[in-house]
């Protein structure tokens, strides 16, 4: 892509998780499963889960202040804000809408984008191209979720897989075409929807009496396509990247990606033949947050002094719709 538009770098982070731990020793007390089951299949061991008080936009907005304040701006220099996330507050009005009320901040374009865990990269190619037009200066972008009032708590299949919480970033628009966000690779297959999705509640299941005893709220996966099918659009995603880039798998410095099961990260690494030292994972601590998966990890892999300037660092993630993406960024 052409880099004659302003740089966009990112200039802070930040990230909120409930205070809730819930371990699978715990989750087992009341599902037919156990820790060597979840953590062998998938590398979970506990996930954090909300309190009733917390909610999408709540979570959310804790991360984007921790955001705003790790790049040293006030509320009233924040022009942009777009929320990714599958587990809004309400339908509408938007959760960007809730959590620009609750900042404090001007009335800004305020907006979600619904790409499930592929929803973060997704916010990423969307709002950086918005600030290159010259129109935003900085920009708050967030993943968060409250996911776990959708799942069947007596479904093994899905239950233990999931967590809550949110991560936030600042975009900030610079002269410096050489570092910040330098491209996203997205993609869709529609063609597949009940692989992973929530039924009910829409416009096609209106919710019923007849919805809700058939359970139609809750989300559904099939996890052996969902498995097979996340490893190859995950490993084309990153190569088509390094492709476009003209990049070795040398020149990667960290890779974050979506943070679902161990088993896709590990398979993803050979195939696109990284070591795996260069992934950063934390899904242990947390399962799978969806769109905040990764806006976590980068905010923790900052924390923990895992990017150094110059670094390149590659995103990539995986989910319904079916959706994937990668995003490349050079450390400024």
């Amino acid at each position: 892509m052409s880099r004659t538009a302003p740089g966009v770098i990112i200039a802070g982070t930040g990230s909120y998780t409930p205070s809730r731990i819930v371990t699978n020793e715990e989750l087992s007390t009341s599902v037919e499963t156990s820790d060597e089951w979840i953590s062998s299949r998938t590398g979970i061991r506990e996930r954090r889960l909300a309190d009733d008080g917390e909610v999408t936009s709540t979570m959310g907005a804790k991360a984007g202040k921790a955001a705003m304040e790790s790049a040293n701006l006030k509320p009233e220099q924040i022009d942009l804000i777009v929320v990714a996330t599958l587990s809004p507050d309400m339908t509408f009005p938007s959760t960007a809408s809730l959590i620009q009320h609750q900042l404090g901040l001007r009335m800004v374009t305020s907006f979600d984008i619904s790409a499930a865990c592929s929803g973060f990269i997704y916010a990423l190619e969307v709002v950086s191209n918005m600030m290159r037009s010259g129109a935003y200066h900085h920009a708050l972008v967030i993943g968060s979720e409250k996911i776990s009032p959708i799942l069947d708590w007596s479904d093994r299949g899905t239950c233990v897989l999931f967590g809550d919480g949110a991560g936030a970033v600042v975009l900030t628009k610079t002269e410096d075409i050489t570092c910040g966000v330098i491209d996203s690779y997205t993609g869709n297959d529609g063609s597949r929807p009940e692989l992973l999705c929530l039924p009910g509640g829409g416009s096609a299941i209106p919710t019923s009496m007849e919805s809700l005893a058939h359970r139609e709220h809750y989300l559904k996966m099939n996890g052996r396509e969902i498995f097979k099918i996340a490893v190859r659009w995950m490993e084309q995603s990153a190569i088509i990247m390094l492709e476009r880039h003209g990049l070795s798998p040398e020149d990667i410095s960290l890779i974050i990606p979506h943070q679902a099961n161990l088993r896709i990260i590990d398979a993803l690494a050979r195939s696109i033949k990284i070591p795996r030292e260069k992934f950063f994972v934390n899904l242990d601590r947390y399962g799978n947050t969806s769109a905040a998966s990764i806006p976590i990890a980068l905010h923790e892999a900052r924390q923990k002094d895992c990017i150094q300037s110059g670094d390149y660092v590659l995103l990539v993630a995986f989910g319904a719709g079916l959706t994937w993406g990668s995003t490349l960024i050079k450390w400024h």
